[in-house]
């Protein structure tokens, strides 16, 4: 397909890629601009999808009139069309250059737990949300509405937020027809429904509604309808739909809050009664600046709590830390603490069955022998791998080795999805840098072959590795050996059609585990797919996110033998692969008080261990 834009035709590679959604591919054009290009019913993401293939057409046929007539004056934070992009004729239009965003997350991230816990300010989030208050504010001023206003959709870079996907705003004759469902106000359902399908349009007040949400996951790390819904003895349990439809959300009784998110009495009674009022008691309406501007939080010196009260909500003001107990017996699991700190466990691994950690305590990296890697303030921006006596930083494009006795040592690296792309095992680092995969070697950086570069994401095992890429209508895996140099290219894997948003691998023997976070049909859906080293497909899962499944995380796993452990907010969950399927074969219990959703899961000689947020706990059963 030709493009053209302003008189010239643009020539687009892979290489130029910057991101791929469920209606677009997104390509550097290299002079400060992005270009946005629509799919066509033709993509390969919608091949054998005649439902997709109809609504791309939809679209398209919509944009040809819809671009044309896009409404000027927006606020400069909204990322708006520039400029056309066509066919040779100039009749068709193909998509349109923006404005391209540097170091931006989306806002998503303010709502993961992990991210805060890592460094994330909370204070920060606050302002990001002012910003984007006001933001809100002067689109609806402008007579737009967002429609599908979510938190992928809105990037931050520093404190300040940006409105994306401008080509869906509602304005005029022009309906927003997609939606997300974690921000989907229930009152745009019909009365009785079965199903989240809106019938009524998007409008201001449920855009207010999808701020709302927002303002709810960036403070507590969870959405109005997260947590477990857990009915007394004889009372049905309630999926996503039912609890949207029924206002079951996190406030009522029988939800089991999430053990990962923040305290609901964290917050303010004032904002805590406003969300009620709006998830539970269907109030809408601008969401009340004042309480964001009334929003100041504190740490207290005494149990660490992170709070926006005059005192904390767990403790009393200045109480010194109770002392947990090195060992805790529950049933038949006996818990013994490894390790704990005042600060916080930024990365964990095991190699060898011996476990290796990095943490951070009063301005300080260091090693799990106490020894100092950096200097820094805790940065929730930073990736890290460990390898033996060697620490890997990833910042920005590049990435830092530091190893006892030596100066800290600078690889350049390719960035994937706003992340450097490196990883470890016991014996090398390996790093995707100008378009080849590399490993370090005795005698200096060895090329192990070529990859897509500004694409790749990379993980390693002890035995092999894996690797993949997608850019525009192109994608595909490959495998590498973790000795030997070369890749095998032209894994075939049976990959979500959607955009991706998360992944993650374990390896075991001569299997990988490979989870996939997906944004489809408005949801977040997780897969996971066992690979073999020979590149055969054995087994495959599927669930939604949040759902309290083993796979309604896609974090907090350890890959053993055949079978995987799973870290839940219920206890560990053992998954097997049976006849292609990921079934739950076994649950304990007796491991609730030990582990949540958000624990990692390592093993070591000593067991399983749980890597929590300041603590190692080995689990053993009697």
């Amino acid at each position: 397909m030709d493009i053209w834009l302003e008189g010239h035709k643009v020539a687009l590679s892979p290489k130029q890629a910057l991101g791929k959604g469920g209606e677009a591919d997104v390509f550097d054009l290299g002079d400060g601009r992005a270009l946005k290009v629509f799919k066509t019913p033709s993509h390969p993401d919608y091949a054998g999808l005649p439902h997709e293939q109809a609504a791309a057409k939809a679209r398209l046929d919509e944009h040809q009139r819809k671009l044309r007539v896009f409404p000027s004056g927006l606020p400069g934070r909204v990322v708006t069309p520039q400029a056309l992009a066509t066919d040779a004729r100039g009749q068709e239009v193909l998509g349109y250059a923006m404005r391209k965003l540097e170091g931006v997350e989306p806002l998503r991230r303010w709502g993961e737990p992990a991210f805060r816990r890592a460094g994330g300010c909370v204070g920060d989030g606050v302002t990001v949300l002012r910003g984007l208050h006001q933001t809100l504010g002067a689109v609806h001023a402008s007579r737009v509405i967002v429609g599908d206003f979510n938190d992928l959709n809105v990037l931050v870079a520093g404190t300040d937020a940006y409105l994306i996907d401008a080509d869906s705003f509602q304005f005029g004759a022009y309906r927003c027809a997609v939606f997300t469902e974690r921000f989907l106000d229930p009152l745009r359902l019909p009365a009785g429904a079965t199903a989240l399908t809106p019938v009524q349009p998007a409008s201001v007040d449920s855009d207010w509604f999808a701020f709302t949400v927002m303002v709810m996951q960036s403070l507590l790390g969870v959405g109005p309808y997260g947590g477990i819904h857990r009915p007394k003895a004889g009372g049905a349990r309630l999926g996503s739909a039912p609890r949207m439809l029924q206002r079951v959300t996190v406030f009522h009784p029988e939800v089991q809050y999430p053990k990962p998110a923040f305290a609901l009495a964290s917050l303010p009674d004032d904002v805590l009664h406003h969300l009620h009022r709006v998830f539970v008691e269907d109030q809408r309406g601008a969401f009340p600046r004042p309480l964001l501007e009334g929003l100041r939080f504190q740490r207290c010196p005494g149990c660490g709590v992170e709070h926006a009260r005059t005192s904390c909500p767990a403790c009393q003001p200045h109480a010194s830390a109770a002392a947990t107990p090195v060992a805790s017996v529950r049933g038949q699991v006996v818990a013994t603490r490894k390790f704990s700190t005042r600060g916080v466990l930024v990365h964990a691994c095991a190699e060898g069955g011996v476990a290796r950690w990095l943490y951070h305590a009063e301005g300080l990296y260091r090693r799990e022998d106490g020894r100092v890697v950096l200097e820094s303030p805790l940065n929730p921006s930073l990736r890290w791998a460990l390898c033996q006596e060697a620490t890997l930083m990833g910042a920005g494009g590049q990435v830092t080795v530091f190893e006892p006795g030596r100066s800290p040592q600078v690889l350049g690296a390719d960035v994937c999805e706003q992340r450097p792309v490196f990883a470890a095992n016991a014996r090398f680092h390996y790093w995707a840098a100008q378009g080849a995969l590399w490993r370090n070697g005795l005698y200096g950086p060895e090329r192990l072959g070529d990859v897509l570069e500004g694409q790749t994401r990379v993980f390693v095992g002890p035995r092999f590795g894996l690797g993949f890429h997608r850019a525009g209508g192109l994608r595909g895996a490959f495998l590498f050996d973790a000795e030997r140099k070369g890749l095998r290219d032209g894994l075939t894997l049976p990959w979500p059609q959607g955009p991706w948003v998360d992944a993650e691998a374990l390896f075991d023997g001569d299997a990988v585990w490979l989870f996939l976070a997906e944004e489809s049909g408005g949801r977040t859906v997780h897969h996971c797919i066992v690979v073999g080293v020979d590149g055969a497909v054995r087994a495959r899962g599927v669930a939604d996110a949040g759902d309290g499944s083993w796979l309604g995380a896609l974090r907090g796993k350890c890959a053993m033998g055949q079978a995987l452990f799973c870290a839940t907010d219920a206890g560990l969950v053992r998954v097997e692969a049976r006849h292609g399927q990921l079934t739950a074969a076994r649950e304990f219990p007796d491991t609730e008080p030990f582990v949540d959703s958000g624990s990692q899961l390592l093993l070591t000689r000593e067991g399983l261990l749980v890597v929590g947020t300041r603590d190692l706990t080995a689990l053993r059963m009697t």
